[in-house]
């Protein structure tokens, strides 16, 4: 622990050096280019903290807590029962699959990788969740193999619920236009947890898409 927090010190006060570095201020002055506009006044630079608490902040950072718990509750396989919804009042597709979950990194990061099989073809997902501490937020990546992107959604938790809601954009593959997805993810008891997807295309309204119901094996 005294290595890890020397080791954060020392990250620490270089960055503090970084960002307060006088040759780069005077290069700065001397590159500028001149100009009689009058510019907006500068937002006030930062108030670094001293060493000590900014190695603590990083400690506290870095360090799993009850969020990381939550995650770390999925642990395991599942099965997965699918509900897709094609189009607006088109009858839902099922199919069956199976998912794996995995906390990474030193209980840091919840993984999870998806199987299932769709019109006959292999479907493979995988996604990695992050309750980041500074930012009190939850994100979360999905990549397939049914596309060549990354969709990032971010959000929060409600523990009262025992439910997850994150929102982002990403592109419809079919259409090419940029849509509004929204993921909420309950988990109702030890073994049981629903995943609900909806999308919102620009001009349109939310609607319900997807639904996983998982099963812990």
């Amino acid at each position: 622990m005294n290595k890890i927090n020397n080791a954060i010190l020392a990250a620490t006060i270089l960055t503090i050096a970084s960002c307060t570095s006088p040759t780069e201020n005077k290069e700065a002055t001397a590159t500028a280019p001149a100009t009689t506009e009058t510019a907006p006044p500068a937002e006030p630079a930062p108030v670094m903290p001293d060493s000590a608490t900014a190695a603590k902040n990083w400690m506290d950072a870095m360090t799993p807590g009850k969020m990381h718990e939550m995650l770390a509750a999925r642990v395991g396989l599942w099965t997965a029962d699918m509900t897709m919804w094609m189009a607006e009042g088109a009858p839902p597709s099922t199919t069956k699959g199976e998912a794996q979950y995995k906390m990474i990194m030193g209980g840091r990061y919840l993984q999870t990788t998806y199987k299932a099989t769709m019109d006959n073809m292999l479907f493979e997902g995988m996604s990695l969740s992050a309750w980041d501490n500074a930012t009190q937020k939850l994100t979360e990546t999905w990549i397939d193999n049914m596309g060549t992107g990354i969709m990032i959604v971010e959000g929060t938790y409600n523990e009262a619920t025992k439910a997850s809601e994150t929102k982002g954009t990403c592109i419809d593959p079919a259409l090419r236009v940029e849509k509004e997805v929204r993921e909420v993810t309950t988990m109702t008891d030890a073994t049981h947890m629903t995943m609900e997807m909806y999308e919102t295309i620009k001009g349109g309204k939310e609607r319900k898409t997807m639904e996983i119901k998982y099963t812990k094996k």
